[in-house]
């Protein structure tokens, strides 16, 4: 799916499939080089965060773990709700590893804040956040993000693995939902 099936729902692109891989392959250089020597547990947060997971797994040239952690605050809204559940939880056990949290987005940092706390009380050796898209307008919360692909305005955006109602998902690029999609 590209841009010209979706055009009419989209206000426009704010980044293509080419400045996502440049800017992800920068993301794993970075990490690459913080967490030479040392393992490092990534943790993907689902559904959002599947493509850029996928594609900082591959880019990394050190060998990592892989978990998948399912949390909600969206429901099928725009907005957080602030409320978290759990959906899918670890199977791995966190006990003195480095671990590194794979975002697709930063909103509210509410959700992101709480799951940090979590997985703090799980005994790693250390915790990171890696996101590709943060929105700092929008922060409710202070969160440290050591890895940030791209600050954005406080839009709703789509595509790359962000969704909305669970469309748009395998868009290769990221853009703006033009408003008359979800008013």
């Amino acid at each position: 799916m590209d841009s010209q099936d979706v055009q009419a729902d989209l206000k426009h692109v704010l980044y293509s499939k080419q400045e996502i891989q440049q800017r992800v392959a920068e993301l794993a250089a970075a990490i690459d080089e913080d967490y030479r020597d040392r393992e490092v547990l990534i943790v993907g947060v689902l559904k959002g965060a599947v493509m850029v997971m996928a594609d900082l797994a591959r880019a990394l040239h050190s060998h990592v773990s892989m978990d998948w952690m399912a949390v909600s605050s969206y429901g099928s809204g725009t907005q957080s709700s602030g409320v978290v559940r759990i959906l899918k939880d670890l199977e791995t056990d966190l006990m003195g590893k480095n671990v590194l949290i794979v975002e697709d987005i930063i909103d509210s940092g509410l959700t992101l804040s709480w799951l940090k706390a979590n997985l703090e009380s799980r005994g790693p050796a250390s915790v990171e956040i890696c996101t590709l898209l943060r929105k700092p307008e929008a922060a409710k919360v202070e969160i440290d993000v050591k890895y940030v692909g791209f600050d954005i305005p406080n839009e709703f955006v789509v595509g790359y693995g962000l969704d909305f109602a669970e469309k748009y998902r395998n868009l290769d690029f990221v853009g703006t939902l033009a408003p008359h999609v979800y008013e």
